[in-house]
């Protein structure tokens, strides 16, 4: 068998919404993916995921499914809290990983991770889909391209009242069980943490995968009518001055989107809920020729796309088009910084924090 026709054998760690909304289709229909097998402690769900996915393994114990010599890698899709260690045991095990995003809800978790994919020789992405979003691209080639030196970057996550009105009408209908595993205490407890660790970890990987490193920010929060609005300004280690807003929920449709400012154009973008499977627009001006393009990405599945340039980088080489472990260890050293300078009132430098989200 060719490198060029081998396929990653893949087994997904959780059968809970993510796997079902997202990880199950993309592993069943990714171009050079074996959907190998399944894990998880309530056979219930497990055994109906089986039925409709029919991976050649089942497994209601993790570290069986990492015992098995077939497994190449694992897609770690359970609750944040399980991250980091359920990472570190496939790295341990030999396996390549992708997990979702965030990588992990602390500074001192993720830095221990952060040595582990050292110490390993295996490949660590992080499940920062929006980089696969194909109008995402479009605006970081002409960047690298064409637009010359950046000015300033805005971007912003404004998650929607109405959004479940459209999640529930074009996802799958969810399957849940009782015997799931779940963290000890509730991660919805605490909205602010919670919002800011599902929502504001895409954020600042979008504002670094334009932009680049972070090294400061100031942050301010306000929360009013069960709605919580950070506005956030960042410092880029290349000078490109910043502007954040992550806010949830807003009282209008789902309004996510960024503008570039740079010396030879410009990039205005407006990204859709990530359920619609709908490659953003992206309007990006050209000072040379006068003219704006958009392309037309009719691939809209960011989580397949995913999957397969990770796999695409483990069976060939070539290298990682998705978010890394120094990617996902900036975002949440981010989110930690925007959490302590809400409370401080100051700025925080990144380099400086610790604790959790």
């Amino acid at each position: 068998m060719t490198e060029e026709s081998r396929m990653l054998k893949v087994g997904i760690l959780g059968c809970g919404p993510i796997s079902q909304a997202a990880h199950f289709e993309s592993a069943a229909k990714a171009k050079n993916v074996d959907l190998y097998a399944i894990c998880d402690v309530a056979d219930d769900l497990r055994d109906r995921m089986a039925a409709t996915y029919a991976p050649s393994k089942s497994y209601n114990d993790y570290d069986a499914m990492l015992n098995d010599a077939d497994v190449d890698a694992v897609i770690i899709a359970t609750s944040d809290a399980f991250h980091v260690p359920a990472s570190i045991a496939a790295l341990k095990a030999g396996k390549h990983v992708l997990c979702e995003k965030p990588i992990g809800t602390s500074v001192e978790e993720v830095e221990e991770l952060r040595a582990a994919v050292r110490a390993s020789d295996r490949v660590l992405q992080v499940g920062h889909m929006k980089r696969y979003d194909a109008g995402l691209q479009s605006a970081r080639d002409f960047i690298d391209s064409e637009m010359g030196e950046m000015l300033a970057l805005k971007a912003w996550y404004c998650d929607s009242t109405h959004r479940y009105a459209v999640t529930d009408a074009v996802q799958p209908l969810m399957i849940k069980s009782a015997k799931a595993k779940k963290p000890s205490g509730n991660p919805k407890a605490d909205l602010a943490q919670y919002y800011m660790l599902a929502h504001g970890s895409h954020l600042l990987d979008t504002a670094r995968y334009f932009a680049g490193e972070i090294v400061e920010l100031e942050a301010r929060m306000r929360n009013r009518f069960n709605a919580f609005s950070w506005f956030i300004d960042v410092e880029f280690a290349n000078g490109v001055m910043g502007h954040l807003d992550l806010t949830v929920p807003v009282r209008m449709d789902w309004h996510e989107g960024f503008q570039i400012y740079g010396e030879n154009g410009s990039i205005v973008a407006r990204t859709y809920n990530p359920w619609l499977f709908k490659t953003s627009d992206v309007d990006i001006f050209s000072e040379k020729t006068g003219a704006t393009s958009r392309i037309l990405g009719a691939d809209g599945h960011f989580y397949r796309r995913q999957l397969e340039g990770f796999a695409n980088t483990i069976l060939t080489g070539a290298p990682m088009s998705g978010a890394d472990i120094d990617d996902g260890v900036a975002s949440v050293r981010g989110m930690v910084a925007a959490m302590q300078s809400v409370n401080s009132g100051k700025s925080v430098r990144l380099a400086d924090v610790e604790g959790k989200v």
